[in-house]
């Protein structure tokens, strides 16, 4: 028993890298070597020095990124702790603590990418090439630009934080598998998640605010036969009919009640999967389920009455990550979304996100503080190849990031 206690202790401590082990970090990229560089740091140089450091995942690796922004990080103040969580996987804690009392203002950002995908890019998906006003690249929008933006913001108002609570930084990796290095700061460090006062996502929305996101249900079906000849197919149970006939009791399938912001919980077949050959009864089905989920539905609950009108398929949780919301007559969710509205060209009104984020470990992970979705990227842009972000609106997220910290500042 002391033997494994000795064990879990050393993986716990291999998992927390201190900054004075990253001597060798990105010896090609360029970070400001004086003071006054660092405090007017450029949002399009850095998301460019970003978009050419890969991180697509699958595989997964935010080494680079990671190490990159500690170098930075460090060198403007900020009390760094790079977290691993695999082979190269990586992330990043950076802490500005202020002279006030109170919790501190949190920002979070994702480090991964999505892969390139396989059509051709007409614009170098890493060389972050400007043309009409936009910055073209891998990770742009979604999300190393709203990353680049609120650093910057940060760099720029160094004294004035100081003067308040203070800023965590919160950049993870493996958000688009599903939240897995937020997951993993959570399990194995959580004294690195301390209690927030607010939290802003920078993940793509236009410079728009967003209250939240649906919640994420992925469930895996299996349905199991008996294989046997195709043509005594009597003597078999035929795996793929299990599945049709479980999939029947799918469709109409109520999910829960709708919500006033968000609309609808959804619910989605993505995969189906059996068989080997033309000739055999098949004796494996495997099938997928997305449901999308608003705030008042509870997973376990939904996916346990999902589970009794399938018979005899198993259901497991592929993804599982809550609903997020925060309540627009909250004092700090209602001031942002006043200093945002001249960023926003729609009307005004409540709005949340389609896709979910790393929003959904963090806060709990962090308290539960008032929750935003905000950054620089076009929505529309993530994921997609010759993926950009406005440049216009690269610049306008560092303004607005900062006037969120001064505002933070002045009535916390």
């Amino acid at each position: 028993m002391q033997r494994m206690q000795r064990m879990e202790r050393s993986r716990s401590q291999q998992s927390i890298v201190r900054r004075h082990a990253l001597s060798h970090a990105c010896m090609h990229h360029r970070i400001p070597s004086d003071k006054a560089s660092m405090n007017t740091l450029d949002p399009v140089a850095l998301t460019r020095e970003l978009i050419a450091l890969p991180s697509a995942n699958p595989p997964g690796d935010e080494e680079a990124c990671a190490r990159y922004l500690a170098t930075l990080l460090e060198k403007l103040g900020f009390d760094v702790v790079l977290h691993t969580f695999g082979e190269r996987r990586f992330n990043l804690i950076a802490r500005l603590v202020g002279t006030s009392v109170g919790a501190p203002l949190g920002f979070t950002g994702h480090l991964d990418t999505v892969p390139l995908g396989a059509a051709e890019w007409t614009h170098d998906p890493f060389g972050g090439e400007i043309a009409d006003g936009k910055l073209y690249g891998r990770g742009t929008s979604d999300m190393k630009a709203g990353i680049a933006a609120f650093i910057v913001a940060c760099a720029s108002s160094i004294d004035t934080v100081r003067r308040g609570t203070g800023v965590h930084l919160i950049l993870t990796g493996g958000e688009e598998t599903g939240c897995d290095g937020a997951h993993a700061l959570a399990a194995d460090h959580p004294e690195l998640l301390q209690s927030l006062g607010g939290l802003i996502v920078g993940e793509p929305t236009g410079n728009r605010v967003l209250l939240g996101h649906k919640g994420a249900l992925w469930l895996r079906g299996i349905a199991r036969g008996v294989t046997a000849h195709g043509a005594m197919p009597e003597q078999g149970i035929n795996a793929i009919r299990v599945a049709t006939d479980a999939l029947a009791h799918v469709w109409d399938f109520s999910v829960g009640d709708a919500h006033e912001v968000m609309g609808k919980p959804t619910l989605n077949v993505g995969t189906i999967r059996g068989g080997l050959n033309i000739n055999s009864v098949p004796d494996r089905v495997e099938f997928t389920i997305d449901m999308r989920t608003v705030p008042g539905i509870e997973h376990h609950c939904v996916a346990d009455r999902l589970q009794s009108q399938l018979g005899d398929v198993v259901l497991s949780p592929v993804i599982d990550l809550p609903s997020v919301y925060s309540e627009p007559s909250d004092a700090w969710i209602a001031r942002v979304m006043d200093i945002a509205r001249p960023y926003d060209d729609l009307p005004a009104g409540p709005r949340t996100a389609q896709y979910f984020t790393d929003a959904a470990v963090l806060k709990p992970a962090t308290a539960w503080p008032p929750t935003v979705i905000l950054g620089p990227g076009e929505t529309a842009m993530a994921h997609k190849t010759d993926e950009y972000c406005r440049v216009d609106r690269l610049n306008d997220a560092v303004a607005l990031y900062g006037a969120i910290l001064r505002d933070w500042i002045q009535t916390s």
